[in-house]
């Protein structure tokens, strides 16, 4: 069999794996995977630098499958290529990424096949996609990194970093708004490792993309800045070789390869249909398609002879020789800058430097105190003296975030007008909050310390991509302020109301909401030491007094997620105070009138649900023991899940509103966050208790 006829056979080998799951399933989308067969094949067979042995190996290229929904696809290139297990979701030994077993369960409990790709349960897997746009902004992140860490690492004679990113699109992709975001940041910043492949079948699940998708895609992404090559036919090998060579060709712009494809190419009677995109085949349909390929329709998940062998030849040992001449330029490369090689080891690892924390600030007691976003401010770039690849930027707000690295340049493209390289540590996302998280996370997958900042009611705009990276227990770093109606005078449309609960609400992610500068500081200390779970700092643009700890506990308590501020002389309370961030002080200023008044109560600091909620029972009862009744909450937020703590009788002082435009001490007043309100909201607490129990 001569090599044109391997190809074929190594195709529709893609194309029968892919349609036997989603029958077997009696779930999927087989369309995509036997249309996009040809174009996923070409590139991993003859472009793609990948070493199947080690499917984690820093310079291997990036292939995303932004279209989630075609997964089947994958799971059969990452079978037949032969990608080994790697990662803690394996169990020890030695075995393939996805096995036979794996595919014939797919869409099934406990199988590495599942509905959509997710990053660390399959190896092989770059990223977790599904949701439309997700994985192309995902590639962005990627293709950055790779840009900062061949100008930041590699050195004359040895370029440990220059591999591409590649990302499988289609319609729906490019329809959603985030995809045009990332792309024009990345057409932006000239990424030309960076290679879109869109196949362009004109279906989606309601029928035709004429519905409601007619626009010129070319024109708009060479508006963006891009490179654009077409294939006409995606069953052409010679266009699409042509087309990959083209990329690797293209010099400051990035690459959008749009490729005709049928969707269900070679199922006769479903061409070109919606049901081809989202249901089985079905067992007629499937032996057509067989047929029509010259497979035999009575074999399911066949494997012809000669298939895995081709696979191994060209993908196999391009990628194996590949890392076995990178790893003998690593070798070198440490014996001659082994700071540098100890900075990529630790970055691999997740860990951190020696002495990272060496120079964080202490901040004295001060009753007028400061934004916790400036207190942030000086801590983050305390850490980033000491850890060059924690790096970052805002969706144009920087200067309000406080986010800025003052010794780093802007990390832009060398014919930006600012003059700075790829090496800048300060990346201006622009107004894309939706792309900067996506972005965060390709970033933080590649194994760089990213954050990322807006102001706390713009997580409305990228929500998706916050929970994809909690959903990869990636450590990314989100900085939101302006956190509360405090902000003033923007009103209600720039004023956080439910967005707290929104993120608590989220599995995995960690939430936390300072009260002063020193809480800034162990909340800081808190998020460094993170390896597999995203963050979100949630931090004033008002000042707020900073804590005399000499009176009042140490703020290292933050680290157990709440802790006793300050307390009953006798360490038995009447009424428990909670707060967190800047109505904690509202509370301590509460708490020193209902002293004065001789009422025992207990302020408890609660920076962060998740971290209080992960603590030993002993420890959650002792800071809030379960015989005190009265209690009492505040918040500048929804009320909204305060109850686990207060219990059902509880006072809630929080919102049930929106807020409105006027200035802080107006809206403070208006919605009743004040000492004097907390004092009122305790007693009555006391005295409800007291009544019900008789005493």
């Amino acid at each position: 069999m001569d090599s044109t006829q391997l190809d074929q056979l190594c195709i529709n080998t893609l194309r029968t794996l892919s349609i036997d799951m989603v029958q077997q399933a009696n779930s999927g989308h087989p369309g995509t995977p036997m249309g996009a067969a040809p174009t996923a094949y070409c590139l991993w067979q003859r472009f793609l630098r990948y070493d199947p042995a080690e499917p984690d190996w820093p310079n291997r290229d990036r292939f995303v499958l932004s279209a989630g929904h075609a997964c089947a696809l994958l799971y059969s290139l990452l079978y037949l290529c032969g990608v080994k297990a790697r990662g803690d979701s394996y169990p020890p030994g030695d075995r393939l990424a996805v096995t036979m077993d794996d595919l014939m369960t797919f869409r099934q409990a406990g199988s590495r096949c599942t509905g959509h790709p997710e990053h660390g349960w399959t190896s092989g897997v770059e990223t977790t996609t599904g949701p439309l746009g997700q994985g192309v902004a995902t590639s962005v992140g990627m293709a950055i990194a790779e840009r900062w860490l061949a100008a930041t690492y590699n050195r004359p004679g040895h370029a440990l970093f220059e591999h591409k990113v590649y990302a499988l699109c289609g319609d729906g992709d490019m329809m959603e708004g985030i995809s045009s975001e990332a792309a024009s940041l990345a057409g932006h910043l000239a990424l030309s490792n960076l290679c879109w492949i869109y196949d362009d079948n004109h279906i989606t699940i309601e029928g035709s993309t004429d519905l409601t998708f007619t626009e010129d895609v070319a024109a708009r992404f060479a508006a963006y800045g891009w490179h654009v090559a077409r294939v006409a036919d995606a069953n052409d090998l010679a266009q699409l070789d042509g087309a990959y060579r083209t990329f690797l060709d293209t010099r400051e712009r990035p690459t959008l390869i749009i490729v005709q494809s049928h969707i269900g190419y070679g199922a006769p009677h479903k061409q070109d249909t919606r049901e081809a995109h989202g249901e089985p085949l079905g067992v007629e349909e499937l032996r057509l398609a067989k047929l029509f390929y010259g497979c035999d329709p009575d074999r399911q998940f066949d494997v012809p002879a000669g298939v895995s062998e081709h696979f191994a030849a060209h993908f196999g040992r391009r990628g194996a020789s590949a890392h076995a001449t990178w790893n003998a330029r690593f070798a070198t490369y440490r014996a001659e800058y082994p700071e540098l090689a100890a900075q990529i080891d630790l970055m691999q690892e997740r860990g951190l430097p020696a002495g990272w924390d060496a120079d964080l600030p202490a901040f004295p007691a001060d009753a007028k105190g400061l934004a916790t976003r400036d207190s942030s401010g000086q801590v983050l770039n305390a850490i980033a003296a000491r850890l060059p690849w924690l790096l970052g930027g805002a969706a144009d707000l920087s200067t309000s975030t406080k986010t800025a690295l003052k010794a780093a340049d802007d990390f832009q493209s060398r014919a930006g007008e600012r003059g700075a390289d790829y090496g800048g540590r300060n990346f201006h996302f622009g107004i894309r909050e939706h792309a900067m998280c996506a972005v965060g996370s390709g970033m933080s997958l590649s194994g760089l310390r990213p954050f990322v900042s807006s102001f706390l009611v713009f997580t409305d705009y990228c929500r998706a991509a916050l929970r994809l990276s909690a959903m990869m227990e990636l450590p990314l770093i989100s900085i939101w302020t302006h956190d509360s109606i405090s902000m003033g005078e923007d009103g209600p449309t720039h004023q956080p109301i439910e967005h707290l609960a929104s993120l608590r609400a989220m599995p995995g992610m960690l939430t936390l909401r300072p009260a002063d500068a020193n809480e800034v500081v162990e909340a800081w200390r808190v998020i460094m030491r993170l390896k597999d779970r995203p963050v979100c700092l949630v931090l004033t643009r008002q000042a707020v007094p900073t804590f005399d700890r000499g009176k009042y506990a140490a703020a290292s308590g933050l680290a157990r997620g709440a802790y006793i501020l300050a307390d009953a002389a006798d360490g038995h309370p009447d009424v428990l105070l909670l707060a967190s961030g800047s109505e904690v002080a509202l509370c301590a200023a509460a708490f020193e009138q209902l002293t004065l008044a001789g009422v025992k109560a207990r302020v408890v600091s609660m920076a962060s649900w998740e971290l209080f909620d992960s603590q030993p029972r002993e420890y959650r009862e002792a800071v809030l023991p379960p015989a005190v009744r009265a209690r009492v909450s505040v918040e500048e937020a929804a009320a909204f899940g305060w109850e686990r703590y207060t219990g059902c009788e509880g006072a809630i002082l929080g919102l049930r509103s929106f807020g409105m435009s006027a200035p802080m001490k107006v809206l403070a007043q208006h919605f009743g966050f004040s000492a004097e309100h907390v004092v009122e909201a305790a007693k009555a607490q006391i005295a409800l208790h007291t009544s019900r129990s008789g005493t």
